[in-house]
């Protein structure tokens, strides 16, 4: 074992230990079946630390890089989906911050040091009918005298609404000097004008809690707001830190996933047995043994994958628009055999694993969420035809 792989099983040991996970495994059934929220799972995460996992060491946090992140989510993702996918939610806005702190922006710092100091973040950008998403935004935001800006829109898919303290939001302002513009910043709990949406009963990832969230003139403080971006297609530090963070942590949960669902299959077909072949277990027939290898060789890619993208990521390496095509891929692939696996092992386990109950219909629903994480599956083709075949 390299000195690398020892320290990433030495950070396994310390924030997710075996126990832990089991605990959190018995708890996804339960949250699935009652469509509760993860308060348990998210007090015990707080406990260990991990949530301030992006925080800098020089202000305190372990100072974590998304090459840790990405392998600490894959394996709380292997236990609890719905938990690890809530938990990146939080991580897509720590890992934003740590990423333009490591470019020499440390205009976030004192979000960073709320992190480490037990604020809860959450992502309010998605918005119904927004498919330019981070690159505009149906959100209105007034300008005040003060600086600060009231916001008027509807934000949906706003993972960890029940335990969220701040919340990353945009909206559009019309009315500035050069052109509209995007006003980007950090909405505290309670503020007045804010409020969640009581309806929540989806398919799968149910413990998330991603409700909508309805602004009506919210006040962005004016210490709050954190970049001015105009509108549409611009490049930024804080966007890209958004993507690359949005991209390659969902792509680690849905790796963790695509894993589990591996294992459920395994372990279905040595638990069954064949009687038209004299008692045997599932695993010495051919039909299922072929089964489990293309899903084994469906997922043999992806964590390799994400090792090679984030550890370029946190090494800064400058690839230029040709991230996207990494961060698209890394996403695409890893829901992708996250989807595959989670339908062979429903096969795998028979008709037993059709049941809600049953952990192989949970993770075949888990994995359906992977379909509207953006960029959509035609918008990903694009980017990589756009590469390609456009001069």
């Amino acid at each position: 074992m390299t000195d690398r792989e020892q320290r990433l099983v030495e950070l396994e040991d310390k924030y997710l230990p075996d126990d832990l996970l089991e605990r959190f495994r018995e708890r996804a059934a339960q949250y699935d079946r009652d469509n509760a929220f993860f308060f348990e799972d998210l007090e015990e995460l707080e406990q260990r630390g991990y949530l301030t996992l992006f925080v800098p060491e020089e202000l305190g946090g372990p100072g974590l890089g998304m090459n840790e992140v990405s392998r600490l989510q894959q394996r709380l993702a292997t236990a609890a989906p719905a938990t690890a996918l809530g938990v990146n939610m939080h991580f897509v806005c720590t890992g934003m911050m740590r990423a333009m702190w490591n470019r020499g922006d440390k205009s976030l710092q004192f979000a960073l040091e709320e992190a480490r100091d037990g604020e809860v973040f959450a992502f309010g950008v998605s918005e119904p009918g927004n498919d330019w998403v981070l690159q505009g935004s149906n959100t209105k935001a007034v300008p005040q005298e003060d600086g600060s800006y009231r916001l008027s829109g509807v934000k949906i898919f706003t993972s960890m609404t029940p335990a969220w303290t701040r919340l990353i939001v945009h909206g559009k302002d019309e009315t500035a000097a050069d052109g509209p513009e995007l006003v980007y910043g950090f909405l505290t709990r309670g503020t007045e004008g804010v409020k969640s949406s009581d309806d929540w009963d989806v398919l799968g990832m149910r413990a998330t809690h991603s409700r909508a969230t309805i602004l009506e003139d919210a006040v962005l403080e004016a210490d709050r707001v954190v970049r001015h971006i105009p509108d549409g297609p611009n490049p930024d530090l804080l966007t890209f830190g958004i993507t690359a963070n949005f991209q390659l942590l969902i792509a680690s949960v849905y790796a963790g996933l695509a894993r589990r669902a591996l294992e459920v299959a395994s372990e279905a077909l040595r638990k069954r047995r064949s009687a038209k072949n004299g008692g045997a277990p599932y695993t010495e027939i051919g039909e299922f043994r072929v089964r489990v290898a293309d899903a084994a060789l469906e997922f043999a890619a992806v964590p390799a994958q994400l090792d090679s993208y984030t550890r370029d990521f946190d090494e800064c390496v400058d690839y230029g628009p040709a991230w996207a095509q990494r961060f698209v891929s890394a996403k695409y692939m890893a829901q992708k055999a996250a989807r595959a696996n989670a339908e062979a092992a429903l096969h795998c386990a028979g008709g037993a694993g059709f049941g809600n109950a049953a952990e192989a219909s949970r993770l075949y629903r888990d994995a359906a969420a992977g379909i509207f994480h953006p960029p959509a599956p035609e918008v990903s083709r694009a980017v990589f035809a756009n590469a390609w075949l456009d001069d």
